[in-house]
């Protein structure tokens, strides 16, 4: 039986833990504060499979949204995914002929998405404001969803406790102990941690976990605002909004959940001289605009999560040969692709051999210097035009 201690207790180290403690793992979680305490709670969480290229990824993207149903069936309880149309418009020209040309490629590759009147929006999403959309048409994604990220987590880490994972809040990574060039454990404040094998699965912070064994991990740390408001039932919002201001998408307790690339762009920068709203005041201002119901509402929860994208954009996913026995694990759209990579990342450590879905992100490869996921076009675009 494989000793393995995962860093990390988001929606990665999560579903690594489970699916390890599934095969029969000796697994310990260490966690730096609490389940989801870190990007995981602090993410717009949806299927963003149709915003995911070239197309090996986009299908990757595809059936780990797959697995969530999956997965829900198999850890019974709530449901944390909840199945929901996505909406897109455009403003400009330009945009809306590239919103149009990308489901046209969608529809190459059988995903199920259409393009429709904005007429539709009053069936669809009832409660948005019709002038919000002053483009000439909309794209809507059918079968797709919102997560309840928080749940999904606590959902995984109840089981994977249950099948004897042992679990520690509160405990920062401090190093990593070597043995023979060989890592072998972790070191906390309070002890040192051994096992045959170290996950990282630290978000943000897995540079710094790997940084400990001398290996540099490609990636970018990069601030996004999200939004709850205060309980909402009036503005019935059941589809999954993205919008050239804002995107809306409904969240547990009729609460609105809300994110916005533009504002994300100016952080962490102080704001703009003579602007009295605040960023949270400012993204709250563009839903309003948007559903108007939410002018009775205020934002009960904004919090800037950091993203641990890495360079191109697609996953880092396994070990180098400069620090064996850490496996690393770091991805940008968390929640979406939990399921498939906590089921291969576990069945490649308990089985020793390698899986061929993964090998297109592997640590070791040649990261490319332009971004090759067209989910990070439109934020590495945004932030570009502010800095």
């Amino acid at each position: 039986m494989s000793r393995v201690i995962v860093l990390g207790a988001g929606v990665i180290g999560a579903s690594v833990a489970y699916h390890l403690a599934l095969a029969g793992a000796d697994v310990t979680v260490i966690e730096a504060g609490g389940p989801a305490a870190g990007t995981s709670s602090a993410t717009f969480a949806m299927d963003v499979t149709h915003l995911k290229t070239p197309v090996s990824y986009y299908e990757f993207n595809r059936r780990s949204a797959a697995l969530h149903a999956e997965l829900t069936a198999e850890l019974g309880g709530a449901s944390w995914r909840h199945a929901a149309p996505t909406v897109q418009w455009a403003d400009t020209t330009a945009e809306q002929r590239s919103l149009r040309d990308r489901a046209t490629r969608l529809r190459s590759w059988g995903h199920p998405c259409r393009i429709a009147d904005p007429a539709e929006l009053r069936e669809l999403a009832p409660t948005v404001d019709p002038g919000a959309c002053s483009a000439e048409e909309i794209v809507v994604h059918d079968g797709t969803a919102w997560y309840d990220a928080p749940l999904f987590v606590r959902s995984l880490l109840d089981r994977a406790a249950l099948l004897g994972a042992d679990i520690h809040y509160g405990l920062r990574a401090t190093g990593l102990s070597l043995d023979g060039g060989r890592v072998r454990g972790v070191r906390t404040e309070s002890r040192c941690w051994e096992g045959d094998w170290v996950v990282n699965c630290a978000g943000p912070d897995a540079d710094r976990i790997a940084g400990f064994a001398g290996v540099r991990l490609p990636m970018d740390r990069v601030p996004g605002l999200v939004g709850e408001t205060t309980p909402v039932p009036e503005a019935r919002l059941e589809a999954i909004l993205t919008t050239p201001e804002v995107d809306l998408r409904p969240a547990p307790g009729d609460r609105i959940c809300s994110i916005s690339w533009s504002i994300d762009a100016l952080l962490p920068q102080e704001p703009v001289p003579g602007d009295r709203l605040t960023p949270q005041e400012r993204l709250h201002r563009h839903g309003q605009r948007l559903l108007p119901a939410l002018r009775s509402t205020r934002l009960a929860g904004a919090r800037i999560g950091v993203r641990p994208v890495p360079t191109d954009g697609l996953p880092l996913v396994g070990t180098s040969p400069a620090a064996p026995g850490l496996y690393s694990v770091v991805t940008h759209s968390g929640v979406n692709l939990a399921p498939l990579l906590g089921r291969l990342v576990a069945d490649e450590i308990s089985h020793g051999r390698p899986r061929a879905e993964l090998a297109p992100y592997r640590v070791t490869r040649d990261v490319a210097a332009t971004v090759q996921d067209e989910s990070l076009h439109r934020m590495s675009g945004e932030r570009a035009a502010f800095h």
